[in-house]
Formats: structure tokens, C-alpha cells, sequence
């Protein structure tokens, strides 16, 4: 099959075409051939090696986290989907790799598409929509009336993360460039704060909840507009213990994680509040729950531009330069 892959980490240049064997298929999963794939911030990380002392992917590594594509195959314990059923897909961490024509994937983590979605549309979908659905559902527990502050709202996350949020009833504020209020209050966000003009943290108090994905001075500064009690969750910020646990780190690395985020949670210890990193999970069952939302048209998919398949290397490139606009960059495998 033709996939992009990487052969080492940290060199740019080195996301290539190449062919590599089909997948094999356990019993519990399903062969997918994949229509469409996402690039998120993610496959530049992994690609650079950022994580590679967390995530130990074994060389040569196909890229790729998104998918939408049709079942081709099934495994002999699979239950839920059958050979030509229409699905999209965030693989498991220790199984990604959807830069691909095929994918086997645990049935696990698989969802039927949204009927009312493209492929293209669907593939935007599955990180961003499950990352969104973790912080503010899972950990989060947003409720009717409480205040909730997304960072880079027209960003690929923040333009989910935005839309759920008001779903889940919450008032809604997001940062954004002044390019892209607009987008952002359509999205249903009841502040925007255009970030070129005006200081977020000087403007915007009592939140119970900031969702981050810009790391850095953004989590300290956001650490004041919380009232006692709310919480930052980040997806840029340092790892903390919590999440080395949950990979079943080793003790030194569980050690190494919470030195790093250790002056942060500190700082937010002393203002009485919270600070935890998240590192998104594949879930089939939760795209489920997300999907119903998806159709009625409370959550839309923000799709800024399609590359075909054999420009997937070009299409990272733009998303590691910024020129994405707004939502997500999608690749096509037809």
C-alpha cells in the first residue's frame, strides 16, 4: 500500500512516499480503507521525535491520526461493522498511521460516519472532537452557566471545542486574531478576544475552565482569570504525573514529567485552582456520543483546505507554517 512515513526522527525532509505491506488484521479489528486524513500539530511533533521517550514507535513509522474511510475487512471477533459500513476513526496512540490507503484499527475505536459529513468533512473530525469531548465532558464535567475559555478558537480544536462548550450550555469566551472574530462568534462563542489588540487575562475573570493548546505564558496567564476551583487543562503545556501514570511510566519518567510541570502546578496551587495536561485517547464509543451532535448540526466541521494524497507532505508543511485559516487541513486519498 502507498503511505508518507518517517525513517528517523527530527528531519523534516524526511516525510516521504513509500510503500509498505498491508496491515495485518487481529480478530478485533477492521481494515479500513482510508478516503481521508487530517494533519494535526500532533504528526509534526511525533515526526520531530517529540515524544518519542513517551510514545516508543518502532522505525519506519507511517504518520497520520485521522481517518474516514470504508470497513473492507473484518476481524473474526468483530461485532459492530461490516465489510462496506462508512466510519471514521482516531487509532489508538500505539497504532497510528492513517497517511495510508489502508489502516487496521481495533473496533474499539471506531465509529460509523456521520451520514450528514463528506469523508473529507469526517476525517477533520476525530482528535479534535474526542480532545474536546475529554476536557470539558470527561474532566472538565462543564454545566449549564459555568464559564469556559477556549484559547485559539479558530484553530482545529477551537472551533470543536468552541461548539461543544455552547452545547454543553456553557458561556463561551475565546481568544482569536482579529481576522477571525467573526468565525468565532458564528461558532457560537459569546466573548471573543482578539488576541493582536487586547490582553485576554485583563479582560476575562471568574472562568471555571480554560482549555489551552498554545502552552507557554498563555497557561500562566490563564491561570488568573480562573475563579477558586476552576481548572486549566492543556494539550501544549508540560506533562504532569497524572498522565505519566496513566502511559504506565516507569518511575523516572513519572518523576522527570512532574519537574516539568511542577512551577505551574505550584503557581496554581497558591491561586487555588488547577492545572492538568491532557493527551487525548482514541475512543470509538465517544465519537459515538459526539456523532448524534454532529448530524443535528450543533457541532460543524471547519475544514480550511484539501490536499490530495500524494501532496501530504506540502500539506504538513502548511500546517506547521500557520497558513491554515481557520479549522483543519484534510488529505484525500481519491
Amino acid at each position: 500500500m502507498k503511505t508518507f512515513m518517517i525513517e528517523r526522527y527530527g528531519d523534516k525532509a524526511g516525510v516521504r512516499a513509500a510503500e509498505m505491506p498491508d496491515p495485518q488484521v487481529g480478530a478485533d479489528d477492521v481494515l479500513v480503507r482510508i478516503h481521508a486524513a487530517s494533519v494535526n500539530p500532533l504528526d509534526l511533533k511525533i515526526r520531530d521525535g517529540d515524544f518519542k521517550a513517551i510514545l516508543p514507535y518502532r522505525l519506519p513509522l507511517v504518520l497520520g491520526n485521522d481517518l474516514a474511510g470504508v470497513v473492507v475487512r473484518v476481524g473474526s471477533a468483530v461485532t459492530r461493522f461490516a465489510v462496506g459500513d462508512e466510519v471514521y476513526a482516531r487509532p489508538d496512540k500505539d497504532r497510528i498511521g492513517t497517511f495510508a490507503e489502508l489502516i487496521a484499527v481495533h473496533q474499539d475505536d471506531v465509529a460509523v460516519k456521520p451520514a450528514t459529513l463528506t469523508m473529507e468533512e469526517a476525517a477533520s473530525l476525530p482528535l479534535v472532537a474526542l480532545t474536546s469531548w475529554q476536557a470539558l465532558v470527561e474532566r472538565a464535567h462543564v454545566q449549564p452557566g459555568q464559564k469556559v475559555l477556549v484559547h485559539a478558537g479558530s484553530g482545529g480544536l477551537g472551533t470543536i471545542a468552541v461548539q461543544l462548550a455552547k452545547h454543553l450550555g456553557a458561556h463561551v469566551a475565546a481568544t482569536a486574531s482579529t481576522a477571525k472574530v467573526d468565525l468565532v462568534k458564528e461558532l457560537g462563542a459569546d466573548v471573543v478576544v482578539d488576541y493582536k489588540k487586547q490582553a485576554f487575562e485583563t479582560l476575562l475573570h471568574d472562568y471555571d475552565v480554560v482549555l489551552d493548546s498554545l502552552g507557554g505564558e498563555t497557561i500562566e496567564k490563564s491561570l488568573q482569570v480562573l475563579k477558586p476551583g476552576g481548572q486549566v487543562i492543556s494539550v501544549a503545556g508540560p506533562p504532569d504525573a497524572a498522565f505519566a501514570r496513566e502511559l504506565g511510566a516507569n518511575p523516572i519518567l513519572r518523576l522527570a514529567m512532574s519537574a516539568l510541570s511542577f512551577r505551574t502546578r505550584r503557581r496554581a496551587e497558591r491561586r487555588h485552582v488547577t492545572y492538568s495536561f491532557l493527551f487525548m485517547k482514541g475512543s470509538g464509543e465517544q465519537l459515538g456520543e459526539l456523532t448524534p451532535l454532529i448530524e443535528a448540526g450543533r457541532i460543524r466541521p471547519v475544514v480550511d483546505r484539501v490536499f490530495p494524497f500524494d501532496q501530504t507532505r506540502q500539506a504538513m508543511e502548511y500546517v506547521e507554517k500557520g497558513r491554515a485559516k481557520a479549522g483543519k487541513v484534510v488529505v484525500t486519498m481519491t
